[in-house]
């Protein structure tokens, strides 16, 4: 390889099935977004407690979610671990956020792809076969948890979850 030559660390990931993207982190479960950043004292004990890997420092140190790796499993050790009792257990849904699906999406590239419904522990994501097509992706918003875990899946990072600012109707629509 030339001295010039730069190696596209990108395209490795891609193949081994992560491609990863820096994504804005979200609030953690149970909690209360504006409170939560002015009583947070930013000691680590979420970040150190979470067996999935998903709580990370953001900007201020303030602990995020963040999806490239893994999804939520609603256990609750952030919860259990903050000295602070910032988290409201009995809040529901423990995270008020809306999964979208980029243009980049594989099935809608025509690209045989299910990666996101493979990994939804909640069968949320539903493809529906499409004569002559490529199956799209289809979401039970009414199932969806919002744990991520079809975020980290995804091979092109297609997958987003974004805060809910409007009431979503319930039942099945196609992922935005």
């Amino acid at each position: 390889m030339a001295a010039t030559e730069t190696i596209d660390r990108g395209r490795r990931a891609f193949l081994r099935g992560r491609h990863i993207v820096a994504r804005a982190g979200l609030p953690l479960p149970w909690t209360d977004s504006e409170s939560f950043a002015a009583r947070c004292t930013t000691c680590g004990a979420c970040e150190v407690a979470c067996p999935e890997g998903i709580v990370k420092p953001g900007p201020g140190g303030l602990p995020r979610l963040e999806f490239a790796e893994s999804g939520c499993s609603f256990c609750g050790a952030c919860a259990a671990a903050c000295p602070e009792a910032l988290f409201d257990r009995n809040s529901s849904p423990a995270l008020s956020l809306a999964m979208a699906i980029a243009d980049g999406c594989l099935a809608r590239r025509e690209v045989v792809c299910q990666s996101c419904r493979d990994a939804c522990p909640e069968g949320a994501i539903v493809f529906t076969p499409l004569l002559g097509q490529v199956a799209r992706p289809s979401l039970d918003s009414a199932a969806c948890t919002a744990c991520g875990m079809c975020v980290s899946a995804c091979p092109v990072s297609a997958i987003s979850l974004q805060r809910v600012t409007l009431a979503e109707p319930e039942g099945t629509r196609p992922c935005e």
